[in-house]
């Protein structure tokens, strides 16, 4: 009978950083983007399915209200929780977090076009904070949880590659897949095939984050490194420290501009493809090619950021982004076949960019708590992950629905009455050409204000260079051996 293979363990006893840490971390985020894929589609069900309007941006925003209590309220939870669990705190609030998301998902998509307007508001707000709240839960937790898988600043880059790989792979197949099964034959969207998708991808992360869940090896020590050791928890203290928080604000603010482009522009780039290339299926193959420069990239990453630092490499890839973000003005209106090209091309140098700050930005988080610690004496891991988590949440809520709000005012508005309920609702088909080419102007537009935003961020505000790293581990390692 064959001997199963002993695990390599380290001076700790605990099994040795390898791949199986990185494909682990990466199943999680899969597990997350399941759930989440689905909202870049949401504007487009509310209102054009559901009927909604404009009344879908008010209600976008106002759901934010939502996610401003509950993101740091969970992320404090879980910095003075002191309950000792089987395994982790973080992974048992992963566990909860990943039943909920089951059909936290298809709460959101709810397809009632019938209802009367009062009624469709109440099922959007409380299909929205019901997803958030297990969202929440599942991915506060999950974020907090790099920084003590390791301490090693090149694991913490395999672990940030490859959580974008399972990101990308949890867009990829939606992305790909989602635009032959949720519209119909004239390129108008299916609700009850939209709810359908939700409810079966909450099962599919769920398998994800079960598998997450059981393979997580945590080799940090957190009572050791918290010096705090049983004080209580200050949340609005905590808070304060997160703001005073360079790396964490930088980081912030960049995550922010990415999802203003991924999040904004994704609404407007729906109906781009609805109405202006009028092909929704080739949506997903375009955008999946635009990933290409994430795989390329994702395998350096490591050797990169020994060699170069993350702030380094993830400036450089912001410049990438800008120049890409231009590019997409140059339009042929007359010619979509051209234009196309021209389209995918810029896509992919803005990619290219994306891909370079997207492998690094969850170690440059891990890195702020460690900043955290190094000036407070305080790592409060929850808490800077959770606010950061309700900065990104507020873009994804508010650039939907300013990209909306724009999209309004360049001619895309209720222009159709439903003969059976009387209900205003959104034709595509009815909308003129000139409309079209301004939402692909506004679509470049999104994508420059982003890339902008993460310049700014990782380049002016975040400040831990790879010199200014290696002395803040230094001093930590050196701080926690004498504790």
């Amino acid at each position: 009978m064959k001997k199963q293979k002993t695990p390599q363990l380290d001076a700790n006893g605990k099994r040795k950083f390898g791949i199986l840490d990185s494909v682990s971390y990466a199943a999680g985020d899969l597990g997350c983007n399941m759930s989440f894929a689905l909202k870049g589609t949401m504007a487009a069900f509310w209102t054009q399915v559901m009927g909604l309007g404009l009344w879908y941006s008010l209600l976008l925003v106002v759901v934010q209200v939502w996610d401003a209590i509950n993101d740091p309220l969970i992320g404090s939870i879980v910095d003075s929780d002191r309950h000792t669990y089987k395994r982790n705190k973080f992974l048992q609030y992963i566990w909860v977090g990943s039943i909920g998301l089951i059909v936290g998902g298809a709460c959101c998509f709810l397809p009632f076009p019938g209802a009367p307007t009062w009624a469709k508001i109440i099922i959007f707000i409380a299909g929205y904070v019901i997803w958030d709240a297990f969202y929440t839960v599942a991915n506060v937790p999950y974020g907090s949880l790099l920084s003590l898988i390791s301490n090693e600043p090149a694991d913490r880059a395999s672990l940030s590659a490859w959580r974008s790989i399972g990101s990308m792979l949890g867009n990829m197949l939606p992305m790909v897949i989602l635009p032959f099964i949720i519209y119909n034959e004239d390129e108008s969207l299916n609700g009850p095939r939209v709810f359908l998708a939700a409810l079966i991808m909450g099962v599919l992360g769920f398998i994800c984050f079960q598998f997450m869940i059981k393979t997580t090896e945590v080799r940090v020590d957190t009572e050791l490194k918290v010096s705090e050791e049983r004080e209580k928890f200050n949340v609005i203290k905590a808070m304060g420290n997160f703001c005073t928080n360079r790396p964490a604000v930088g980081a912030t603010l960049a995550a922010m501009g990415m999802f203003i482009g991924m999040q904004g522009a994704a609404t407007a780039v729906s109906v781009v493809f609805q109405i202006y290339f009028k092909n929704t299926e080739i949506s997903g193959i375009v955008q999946l090619f635009s990933m290409i420069p994430i795989l390329v990239f994702t395998p350096l990453a490591r050797k990169m950021v020994t060699k170069f630092g993350k702030k380094e490499l993830s400036v450089v890839g912001a410049v990438c982004s800008i120049i890409g973000a231009c590019g997409l003005f140059i339009i042929t209106p007359d010619n979509t076949g051209t234009d196309l090209l021209i389209y995918i091309l810029c896509q992919l140098v803005y990619s290219l960019g994306l891909g370079i700050y997207s492998t690094v930005s969850w170690a440059m988080m891990g890195d702020a708590i460690d900043y955290n610690e190094w000036k407070t004496g305080k790592r409060e891991e929850g808490v800077v992950y959770s606010l950061h988590s309700f900065f990104r949440k507020l873009a994804q809520g508010v650039g939907p629905a300013v990209a909306l709000v724009i999209m309004s005012t360049l001619g895309y508005v209720n222009n159709a009455v439903d003969p059976v309920t009387g209900e205003a609702f959104i034709d595509v088909t009815l909308l003129s050409w000139d409309v079209a080419v301004n939402l692909r102007y506004l679509v470049a537009a999104l994508f420059l204000v982003s890339a902008i935003m993460q310049f700014i961020g990782l380049g002016l505000v975040y400040n831990l260079d790879k010199k200014t790293l290696a002395k803040m581990n230094a001093d930590l390692e050196a701080r926690r051996s004498a504790e």
